[in-house]
C-alpha cells in the first residue's frame, strides 16, 4: 500500500488521530482499522473523540489514488454496516444502563430529569434528530446511547439510522473518491478535512438557533400573559357584606 501523497502542513490534532497517519500506520490491515473506528465512534461512549468524518473522506480519497486497494463499492458497504452495527450496539448500552445509571436520586449527572428530556426532545424531533447527528462530531456517539435511554421506538430508530448510515458513512466515502480525483485536494488533504469539520457542524448551530428563537418567542409571550392589564373595578358595583357582631 503506497501513500505517496503530498499534504499541507494544518495540524489536524495529535498525529495518532490525523486519518492519513491511521491508514498508512496499518498497511493492509486499513480497512479493517477504518470499519472498527467508525463502529467504535458510533456505538461506543469511548469513540467520541474518533475521527469519524475527515477518516472517510480520506479512507474514499485513498481509493480514488490506489493507496487503500479496494473498490469503491467494498468500502462503502463496510463502513455503512459498521456505522449501523455501532447504532445497534449504542442503542442497547443505553437502553440497558439506563435504568442504573438513573435510578440514584443523589446522583449529580445521571438524573431521571435527563432521561424525560431526552423522551421528549426524540418526540420533538425524531427521525430528523437521527439523521442529522450523524453529520455533527461527538453528537453522533451520544446520540446513540441516548436513544436507548429515552426509549425511542427501536424500529423508527433503526430505520432512520440506517438512512443516516447510508448518506454519513458511504456519501462522505463517495464524496473523498471523486474530489480526490483533484490535483488540488491531492495536496490540501488536511485543509479539505478541517472545512468538513466545520461544515458538519452547521445543522447543530441551526437547530440551536431556532431553539433559541423559539424559547425567547415563549419567554416573550409568558411576560405578555404576565403583564396583562385587566380592566378596573367599579367599587360601587362591589356587594358590601355587613360585619356580623358576635356579642348579639
Amino acid at each position: 500500500m503506497t501513500a505517496a501523497l503530498t499534504t499541507s502542513t494544518v495540524a489536524l490534532g495529535p498525529q495518532w488521530l490525523n486519518p492519513e497517519y491511521i491508514l498508512s500506520s496499518f498497511g493492509g490491515f486499513a480497512l479493517f482499522a477504518v470499519c472498527f473506528i467508525i463502529f467504535a465512534e458510533c456505538g461506543l461512549l469511548v469513540g467520541f473523540f474518533l475521527p469519524g468524518d475527515s477518516l472517510l473522506f480520506t479512507a474514499g480519497l485513498f481509493v480514488a489514488t490506489g493507496a487503500l486497494d479496494y473498490p469503491l463499492w467494498l468500502v462503502c458497504l463496510l463502513v455503512t454496516v459498521c456505522a449501523m452495527a455501532g447504532n445497534v450496539v449504542g442503542y442497547y448500552i443505553g437502553h440497558r444502563a439506563g435504568p442504573a445509571l438513573f435510578s440514584k436520586p443523589d446522583s449529580k449527572i445521571f438524573k431521571k430529569e435527563y432521561v424525560e428530556k431526552t423522551e421528549g426532545f426524540f418526540e420533538k424531533y425524531g427521525a430528523r434528530a437521527i439523521v442529522m447527528a450523524r453529520f455533527v462530531p461527538i453528537v453522533r456517539t451520544f446520540i446513540t446511547a441516548m436513544a436507548g435511554v429515552g426509549r425511542m421506538d427501536p424500529k423508527k430508530y433503526f430505520t432512520y439510522s440506517a438512512i443516516g448510515g447510508v448518506a454519513w458513512a458511504a456519501g462522505l466515502t463517495v464524496l473523498g473518491y471523486f474530489l480526490g480525483q483533484i490535483d488540488f485536494v491531492r495536496k490540501n488533504i488536511e485543509m479539505m478535512l478541517i472545512l468538513i469539520v466545520l461544515v458538519s457542524v452547521v445543522p447543530i448551530i441551526i437547530e440551536f438557533l431556532k431553539a433559541r428563537r423559539e424559547k425567547k418567542s415563549l419567554v416573550e409571550q409568558e411576560a405578555a400573559d404576565i403583564t396583562q392589564v385587566f380592566p378596573p373595578v367599579d367599587a360601587e358595583a362591589t356587594q358590601y357584606i355587613p360585619r356580623v357582631d358576635r356579642d348579639r
